[in-house]
């Protein structure tokens, strides 16, 4: 079993990384190799899935609903993270009393955050998602240019339903066969969070995070009472337990904790999401969107770690300067990938439109990033299965019996 394997190979790797530390280092390449494998798959896939999903829908009307009610669940959820990251970061105050001179922190880390980190307008994001040509919307495997490009194929291909029938079963066709390349790929994951682990526990070690731990404790904190507080009860209100869809999803979850990155699990949690019963176009629609628009474990992050480092460097921020940075953050907290790495960019380019809060403060945070980034990795990927059932229910388009079937099954089928 899948679960089985990967929880092994975490210890494995854990106990390499701690008893033999320079060589649990070098086996970063493991892990990469395994995420650039799925991440390669990612773009046709969800190419396909679209598509596919878009024809089975048909009525435009019913496609732009779902598309409206997936972005105002998103910023829902986005704004209640923001909050859950602000009250944490107040009553826990996790960088107080650290006292930090800024013009003594090392920026010359941040450079590989930096450049990456473009403080772009609401127009600017719009445009990066237009790819330069059709081909180019799978270079780099990003998932808003596939998306755009699926939407507009998908609803060409509606428009022309007796000619798109062998175009239809040509793209049913591929997908049924890169499913197949994925599933091969996944008997990888072991391996991957082997190489995982063993990097991080050997490269940064539990006595490198020293002081800092307080933070981390604060964010695991605000990104549990998330997930138990507002996901559990809105599923609860939506009929299933949190809990029950927590276990049909523990091999995701561990491929996940391992890699610290959502894009190895986007595949095969599509595959899930419709095995319980949810409809293939409100799956291929919503969750794609959901890796882009809902990072929910971005957005804690980025309140938490901002505030922390108004703490630590003995920066006061008054109401409107706050309510400034949210703003901010709502624009910030969408696009970032769900990969190691992706919370850093993203807090950069939030701190360089926030002239009161110091970008050098960030260099506080690099040692610990890895530790952090994999819950933001598990909250986000929780938070969108779940509103790919939410919006599910909402369209109709759920089988609640199946759902309830799958839920309550004591092994749940793996997608092929």
């Amino acid at each position: 079993m899948l679960y089985v394997q990967v929880l092994l190979a975490m210890v494995l790797g854990m106990s390499l990384g701690h008893f033999w530390p320079s060589a649990g280092a070098l086996l970063k390449p493991l892990s990469d190799a395994f995420v650039g494998l799925v991440r390669m798959m990612i773009a046709p896939i969800v190419f396909c899935t679209i598509v596919l999903g878009i024809t089975s829908l048909a009525s435009g009307k019913a496609i732009g609903r779902t598309i409206v009610q997936a972005l105002a669940l998103f910023y829902f959820l986005t704004a209640v993270a923001l909050a859950f990251g602000l009250v944490t970061a107040f009553v826990l105050r996790p960088g107080a009393g650290m006292h930090v001179d800024v013009h003594q922190l090392d920026v010359g880390i941040l450079a590989p955050y930096t450049k990456h980190a473009q403080t772009r307008g609401l127009v600017e994001f719009a445009l990066s998602v237009i790819p330069e040509t059709m081909l180019g919307a799978f270079e780099k495997g990003d998932v808003l240019p596939v998306l755009l490009l699926s939407l507009v194929f998908g609803f060409a291909l509606n428009g022309c339903p007796k000619a798109a029938r062998p175009v239809l079963a040509l793209i049913d066709g591929v997908a049924q066969a890169l499913f197949r390349v994925l599933a091969l790929i996944m008997r990888l994951a072991p391996l991957g969070a082997f190489g995982a682990m063993a990097f991080t526990v050997g490269r940064f070690g539990i006595r490198s995070v020293g002081s800092l731990g307080m933070l981390m404790v604060s964010f695991y904190v605000a990104c549990v009472l998330f997930v138990a507080l507002v996901l559990a009860l809105l599923a609860r209100l939506h009929g299933f337990a949190l809990w029950r869809l927590l276990r049909y999803m523990r091999e995701e979850l561990l491929i996940v904790l391992a890699t610290s990155s959502t894009e190895p699990v986007l595949p095969r949690l599509i595959g899930k999401l419709e095995a319980l019963g949810c409809d293939k176009g409100v799956v291929g629609l919503v969750l794609p969107a959901g890796y882009s628009f809902n990072l929910d474990g971005t957005a804690i992050y980025l309140t938490l770690a901002s505030l922390f480092i108004a703490q630590a460097c003995d920066v006061p921020l008054s109401a409107q300067q706050i309510a400034t940075m949210l703003a901010v953050m709502l624009l910030t907290s969408k696009g970032a990938a769900g990969v190691s790495g992706s919370g850093l960019v993203a807090l950069v380019a939030t701190l360089t439109v926030i002239p009161d809060l110091p970008v050098a403060g960030v260099a506080l945070l690099v040692g610990i990033d890895r530790f952090m980034s994999e819950a933001r990795a598990l909250t986000s990927v929780i938070s969108n299965a779940c509103a790919v059932i939410f919006v599910s229910m909402w369209e109709g388009a759920c089988d609640r019996a199946r759902l309830a079937r799958m839920l309550g099954a004591a092994e749940p089928a793996a997608p092929d």
